[in-house]
């Protein structure tokens, strides 16, 4: 485990998350959707660097979320995370209205909040 690359992914989960709010209040829905994205990808990142899991592929990333599932028996991980993927297709396709978006973002943020702790 790099100490530092976790803690530059888990830095880049809270800037994408802050960004993201950000994007969505100027009203840009597709970049607020992909710093969204980013926020549940990187959290999922660090965990995954932390615990010496494979995180480059977004079938690893998924891996990751649904073992952080199981482990703490929280559904919300698993669900938030497919959310966030979700945020991710609209970056390209742009068919999310914008209180879907704000939705996703907050499941985003709930997700953050629940994998803090595991963190350093």
């Amino acid at each position: 485990m790099s100490f530092i690359q976790v803690l530059k992914y888990q830095t880049a989960a809270s800037d994408f998350l802050r960004q993201a709010f950000k994007e969505l209040e100027n009203g840009d829905l597709r970049q607020a959707s992909e710093k969204g994205w980013g926020a549940a990808a990187s959290v999922v990142k660090a965990i995954a660097e932390q615990r010496g899991w494979e995180h480059y592929s977004h079938d690893s990333l998924f891996e990751a979320a649904a073992l952080l599932t199981n482990e703490s028996g929280d559904v919300n991980i698993r669900r938030d995370f497919q959310m966030a993927s979700s945020l991710h297709t609209n970056f390209y396709e742009g068919w999310l209205r914008e209180e879907m978006v704000r939705d996703g973002l907050n499941q985003v943020q709930r997700l953050m909040s629940a994998l803090e702790p595991l963190l350093p």
